[in-house]
C-alpha cells in the first residue's frame, strides 16, 4: 500500500509539473499583455470590415462625381451635307456648346456655316453665331433630376459615413464582447492554477501526516481526489482560454490585411479590474438617452433617409407642373457671336425664340408619383419613431443592467472573502487535527466557485458597460 502510495504520488507531482510547464511555463516577464483599448484600436485600423465601409464612403463619393457629370458643359457638332444629280443641295457645319446651370437654365452657343443651292428658307445662308438659353417655366423650374441627383448623391456620402459608424459600432461590440470572455477563461484559469498548487502542498503535507502515522490511508486518497479534480479543471480552464483566444483572434489583423492568430503567450493586462478605458465613458442615462436620439448611427440614418424622400417628393411633385419651357437665342453675322452691327434689343431684330408646353389632362402618373412619395416618407417616419424607442430602451435595459451588476459584485466580494475565511479556518482546524479532509475540500470547493462567480461578475459588468455605450451608439466615437 505504501508503495502505490508513493507511485501515484509521483504520478500527480509529474502531471502537475507537466501542465504547469505547457500552461504557465512562461515567465510573467515573457508574456505580452493586451488590453480592451488595444483591442479597439487594432479592430478600427485593420479589420476588414472597417476597412470596406471606407471603400463604401469612397464609392459614394465616386456617385456625388457621377451626379455632377449632369452639370458638364456639353461641346457637340452637326456636318451634313446633300448631292444628288450634279446638285449641291447643302452643305452645314454646326458646332455648339451647352453649359447646365444649378438653375436649371441651360445657356446654349454656337457657330452655322450653311451653304447650297437647295436650302431651306427659314435657315440662313452662310456664316453666322447665336448665343441664348432655355428657361423652364414651370416643372424642373425650383427642382429637376440634376439638382435632386446631386442632392441625393451627396446625402448619401454623409449615410455611408453614418454606416461606417453604425457598422463599427456593432463591430467594436462584438469584439469587446469576445474580448472580456477571453478575459474571463484566463482568469478562471489562473484561479484553478492557484488552487491546484495549493492542493499539491496539501497532498505533501497529508502524505507526509500518513508517513509519519498521525493520517489514515484514506485521507491521501481524498487529496489526491481533489487535486487531481482541480488538475482536469485546469486543463478545461485551458482548453476555453485557448478557444476563447482563437475567437478573439477573429478581430485582430495586421495592417497588411493578413489575419493575427492570438499566441497563448498573449494574456490580459495586469490590473485588469481597474479598467482605465471607461473612465472616459458617459454613464449618466438621461445624457445617455439624450445622446441616442441625436448621434445614434441607426436614428441618423432614418434621417438621412428622410432627407432623400424629401427631395424625392419634391421632385415628384414637379411631374404634377405642366411642361413649359422658354428658348431664346441672340443671332450675329459671321463668328463673331455678339458684335456691334447685331446688337439689338430681345425681341427687335436678330433673334430667334421658342416656346413648348404640355400638360397630361388627367395627370394620373404624377399623382400617383406624388401619393407614394408621401406614404414613403410616413413609413419611414414611423419606422425612425420604434427605433428610437427600441434604442431608448435597449440603453435603460443596459443602464439596470450595469447598476445591478455594482451591487451584485459588492455581495458576491463581500461572500467570497466570507468563504476565504471559511477555508483558512477549517485549514487551520484540519493541521491541528480538529477537522477532516472532506471539509477542508468542501469549503475549498465552495471558495472556488464564489471567486469564479465573482469573476464572471465582473468581467460581464465591464462588458456591459461597452454594451451601454454600444446601445447608445457611442462605442464608435
Amino acid at each position: 500500500m505504501l508503495r502505490l502510495q508513493k507511485l501515484l504520488f509521483t504520478i500527480t507531482i509529474a502531471s502537475g509539473v507537466f501542465l504547469s510547464l505547457a500552461v504557465a511555463g512562461q515567465s510573467r516577464d515573457s508574456l505580452l499583455l493586451l488590453n480592451a483599448e488595444q483591442v479597439l484600436e487594432i479592430v478600427r485600423k485593420y479589420h476588414p470590415v472597417a476597412r470596406q465601409t471606407s471603400l463604401n464612403i469612397e464609392q459614394a463619393g465616386a456617385d456625388i462625381l457621377i451626379a455632377k457629370g449632369a452639370f458638364d458643359p456639353v461641346i457637340g457638332a452637326y456636318v451634313a451635307k446633300k448631292t444628288f444629280n450634279g446638285t449641291n443641295y447643302y452643305q452645314q457645319t454646326s458646332p455648339q456648346l451647352t453649359i447646365p446651370t444649378w438653375f436649371g437654365i441651360e445657356i446654349n452657343t454656337g457657330l452655322e456655316s450653311l451653304t447650297g443651292n437647295r436650302l431651306d428658307p427659314t435657315m440662313t445662308a452662310g456664316k453666322s453665331s447665336y448665343i441664348g438659353f432655355t428657361v423652364p417655366l414651370a416643372k424642373d423650374l425650383l427642382l429637376d433630376k440634376r439638382r435632386a441627383f446631386l442632392k441625393q448623391a451627396r446625402i448619401f456620402n454623409s449615410m455611408a459615413i453614418t454606416e461606417q459608424r453604425a457598422v463599427i459600432n456593432d463591430l467594436l461590440m462584438d469584439a469587446m464582447d469576445t474580448y472580456w470572455q477571453w478575459v474571463r477563461a484566463y482568469q478562471t484559469f489562473k484561479i484553478v492554477e492557484a488552487n491546484v498548487a495549493v492542493n499539491q502542498q496539501r497532498f505533501r503535507f497529508v502524505r507526509a501526516a500518513f508517513l509519519n502515522g498521525e493520517r489514515p490511508a484514506i485521507d491521501t486518497v481524498e487529496a489526491m481526489t481533489q487535486l487531481q479534480s482541480f488538475q482536469y479543471q485546469q486543463n478545461e480552464k485551458w482548453l476555453a482560454f485557448q478557444n476563447t483566444g482563437l475567437e478573439l483572434s477573429a478581430y485582430l489583423w495586421t495592417k497588411d490585411i493578413e489575419p493575427y492568430v492570438l499566441p497563448v503567450t498573449v494574456v490580459p493586462q495586469d490590473g485588469w479590474e481597474n479598467e482605465t478605458n471607461i473612465n472616459a465613458f458617459n454613464l449618466e442615462l438621461n445624457s445617455l438617452i439624450a445622446a441616442a436620439s441625436q448621434n445614434h448611427p441607426d436614428i441618423q440614418l432614418y434621417q438621412s433617409k428622410l432627407q432623400v424622400l424629401d427631395i424625392d417628393k419634391r421632385l415628384k411633385f414637379q411631374m404634377l407642373l405642366p411642361k413649359a419651357d422658354f428658348t431664346y437665342n441672340h443671332l450675329s453675322k459671321g463668328y463673331g457671336i455678339v458684335n456691334s452691327e447685331s446688337l439689338t434689343p430681345f425681341f427687335d431684330n436678330n433673334y430667334r425664340y421658342g416656346f413648348k408646353f404640355g400638360l397630361p389632362l388627367r395627370l394620373s402618373e404624377g399623382r400617383g408619383e406624388y401619393r407614394k412619395a408621401k406614404l414613403k416618407i410616413e413609413t419611414t417616419n414611423l419606422d425612425l419613431e420604434q427605433k428610437r424607442l427600441s434604442i431608448q430602451l435597449k440603453v435603460k435595459s443596459y443602464f439596470n443592467e450595469v447598476e445591478n451588476l455594482k451591487s451584485q459584485i459588492t455581495l458576491q466580494s463581500r461572500n467570497y472573502l466570507n468563504y476565504q475565511q471559511l477555508v483558512r479556518a477549517e485549514g487551520i482546524l484540519f493541521q491541528n487535527g480538529e477537522s477532516s479532509l472532506f471539509l477542508v475540500n468542501t469549503r475549498e470547493n465552495k471558495a472556488l466557485e464564489a471567486q469564479e462567480k465573482l469573476v464572471e461578475l465582473k468581467t460581464k459588468y465591464y462588458k456591459t458597460l461597452y454594451s451601454l455605450q454600444w446601445s447608445a451608439g457611442l462605442l464608435a466615437q
